[in-house]
């Protein structure tokens, strides 16, 4: 079985999550910045709880996703929903990221967003190819989405992997930090970005969904389908 760690992002229906009890996810995403998957901090302790019960061998953690949020909006999220992942898609900087994981004692992902066509959205303060060092030893994992102008991520689109991932995946390697690759996967593309880059995860939300909604059915054809290559 192939050992790609799996996310799947922007969960809001407690009874698909009570459906997935038995499937090998590793992380599972919930969206406190502005989107239409987002949820409150109550609304996240309950999806949360069934993470408690998960049949499969392996519970996932709880990710957390912000963009730009402060200490404060944290603190209260994290008062009622207990994240074992803040997963950052804003500007935030390696010293605000530091504050975080030292302060909650959580993981910290941090998100890089790069534009469909291949170039970078330089509003985003780590991506330049090479990302600056001070992230080095605070965040646990590095996370590739394509830009969206609205949200920051969550677009459904496809990045240019080529152009994009082999730099990264250079920096993420030299320096031991998992590269995470999201942005437009479905099952029938996350084959192909596997088999050519080998990500260390992928992280799925629109790709398993119908009308908007997560789709269980989607969401195995995608978990079976990296875990199968």
């Amino acid at each position: 079985m192939n050992n790609t760690v799996v996310k799947i992002c922007g969960l809001q229906d407690v009874e698909v999550l009570k459906s997935m009890l038995n499937l090998p996810v590793d992380y599972i995403g919930f969206v406190f910045a502005n989107s239409r998957r987002q949820v409150t901090a109550e609304g996240a302790n309950i999806l949360l709880q069934q993470l408690q019960a998960w049949q499969h061998e392996t519970r996932p953690e709880g990710v957390g996703v912000f963009v730009n949020p402060d200490m404060d909006f944290l603190s209260k999220v994290m008062e009622q929903a207990p994240l074992d992942v803040i997963q950052l898609h804003g500007q935030e900087d390696a010293v605000f990221c530091e504050a975080v994981k030292r302060k909650f004692g959580v993981k910290v992902f941090k998100a890089v967003s790069v534009h469909s066509k291949g170039t970078e959205n330089h509003s985003n303060s780590i991506d330049q190819h090479v990302i600056s060092k001070d992230y080095v030893g605070v965040i646990d994992a590095l996370l590739l989405d394509t830009f969206d102008p609205i949200y920051g991520g969550g677009s459904g689109q496809t990045f240019a992997w080529e152009k994009q991932i082999p730099h990264y995946q250079e920096w993420s390697s030299e320096h031991g930090i998992p590269l995470f690759v999201a942005g437009g996967l479905e099952p029938n593309n996350v084959g192909e970005l596997i088999t050519k880059y080998h990500p260390y995860g992928v992280d799925v939300s629109s790709g398993v969904e119908t009308n908007g909604l997560k789709d269980i059915e989607k969401i195995k054809a995608f978990i079976e389908r990296v875990k199968q290559i």
